[in-house]
């Protein structure tokens, strides 16, 4: 059966294709997509021209992107969603806003008593509710390898959260997934995690502290780790791990080890 949906990705893809060099330049950039199959990787393509081509890139003052930068953004936003594709996933916002460095976003708290306190607070990420994702183009660069961090899963985890409503850290999950299973996973870790840190705020924790802040957060830090360490979160909080394997339907850990088993510029990196 013809569909004009299927019919307008078709001719979207045909109208923008990636040239063979500029991928290979993006990819040289983001270890993270080391190991991925060839059928991966021209999934990820496709997926980096349909994303590039529904959403806006607004750069503000000191950020000029090239077709290489597009496409590095692109491919970061469109990793966890490799292997996602019975929901637009990034429905609900429309651009993406980028600022050269951190940048200063007014913040609101209302404490125990009702007073609410307000002050500017530096950051290098945000996601609106039912509005745009802003990031700091220095953190998009300097995401992309399996140090732990990547500030673009990050802000697009919490806008995958937020297709629930709030964000809360439970995103949308799939028939074959149980609520229960994936509240007690991450709850255990969550309230692990906080244990660690009340006992001493300065602990070396083995995922980054930012996780403790609440749910919405430790969901976002776990899916930066999943994707850029995977190796520390499955040490640390295995069942963890699995919930987001079953809920992105990759595997990250595997992909690492098969890369320092065999890939020269990983060997002896444990």
């Amino acid at each position: 059966m013809w569909s004009f949906s299927a019919w307008r990705r078709q001719r979207t893809l045909a109208k923008h294709p990636i040239s063979p060099e500029l991928w290979r330049q993006v990819k040289h950039d983001l270890a993270i997509l080391d190991a991925l199959s060839a059928d991966e990787e021209q999934r990820l393509q496709d997926g980096c021209i349909l994303f590039l081509h529904s959403k806006h890139l607004s750069c503000l003052p000191g950020v000029e992107l090239d077709d290489h930068g597009r496409l590095l953004l692109a491919a970061q936003a469109q990793l966890p969603l490799l292997h996602l594709e019975d929901l637009n996933w990034y429905q609900g916002f429309h651009e993406i806003v980028l600022y050269a460095d951190d940048f200063l976003s007014p913040q609101r708290y209302r404490d125990a008593s009702g007073v609410e306190h307000q002050w500017d607070g530096e950051h290098s990420g945000e996601a609106w509710q039912q509005g745009p994702v802003i990031l700091a183009w220095s953190g998009v660069l300097a995401s992309g390898g399996w140090e732990g961090y990547n500030l673009v899963i990050h802000e697009l985890a919490h806008k995958l959260d937020m297709l629930n409503g709030d964000a809360n850290g439970l995103p949308p999950l799939h028939s074959d997934m149980r609520v229960s299973a994936w509240a007690s996973a991450m709850q255990q870790a969550y309230d692990d995690l906080n244990r660690q840190l009340d006992a001493d705020p300065e602990a070396d924790t083995a995922i980054d502290p930012y996780a403790a802040e609440n749910p919405a957060e430790f969901f976002a830090v776990t899916s930066e780790y999943f994707f850029s360490a995977p190796d520390l979160l499955h040490a640390a909080y295995p069942q963890v791990y699995a919930q987001l394997q079953a809920f992105y339907r990759q595997d990250p850990l595997r992909r690492l080890n098969h890369l320092k088993q065999n890939h020269p510029d990983y060997r002896g990196s444990d």
